[in-house]
């Protein structure tokens, strides 16, 4: 579009709204301040509320061992871009439409709604299409609310953010609630505490 004809539309815009009240924004809504416990505790309220599970881990020592013993009951997995190697699962790797297992890597936590945001870099596919969805966070990035998750963020943001709180589920059709309609049946977030050097 030429400079003087975009000009010419943008003043003609301004001037028909110029008259028109200005909106103000809300005031922030105030932060409540809970102790990492309480944090902790919410966080495992929400998500097993939405049908998710929590697994506590200590270290990336003790997450691989977790890890070894989990996926046992698979054959096969699809890893997120952003899942560190010791995390990565000693599963034959298959594309996500065929995978029995998800892994993925989360940017950080929302205890308030009981989410884990996981962004569009790690691969959509994987954080979609097998039946199972695991999500490694580091409990260093759970936060108390999802603003101030999402906060934490904005210097590094990605295309998209998904908020994942649970398994899919849909009650669409004559009222019955059905897992695993849209996504994973099953969502198990990992959070683990030390993530070393």
């Amino acid at each position: 579009m030429l400079p003087i004809v975009k000009d010419h539309i943008l003043a003609r815009i301004h001037r028909a709204l110029e008259h028109r009240p200005k909106s103000e924004l809300p005031a922030p809504m105030p932060v409540e301040k809970i102790t990492a416990e309480e944090t902790l505790g919410r966080f495992r309220d929400r998500l097993s509320g939405n049908g998710g599970e929590l697994v506590r881990l200590e270290n990336v020592n003790a997450a691989r061992v977790w890890l070894d013993s989990f996926t046992k009951a698979f054959s096969s997995a699809a890893c997120g871009y952003l899942v560190p190697a010791a995390l990565r699962p000693g599963l034959p790797e298959l594309p996500a439409h065929q995978a029995q297992l998800g892994v993925s890597w989360a940017l950080g936590a929302a205890a308030e709604t009981g989410s884990v945001l996981m962004s569009s870099r790690d691969g959509r596919l994987t954080q979609l299409l097998p039946p199972t969805h695991l999500v490694f966070v580091s409990e260093a990035r759970l936060y108390p609310s999802l603003s101030e998750a999402l906060a934490a963020l904005k210097t590094d943001l990605p295309s998209a953010i998904g908020l994942h709180s649970g398994p899919s589920k849909s009650a669409d059709i004559g009222q019955i609630m059905v897992k695993g309609v849209h996504g994973p049946g099953r969502l198990v977030v990992a959070l683990i505490g030390d993530m070393g050097p």
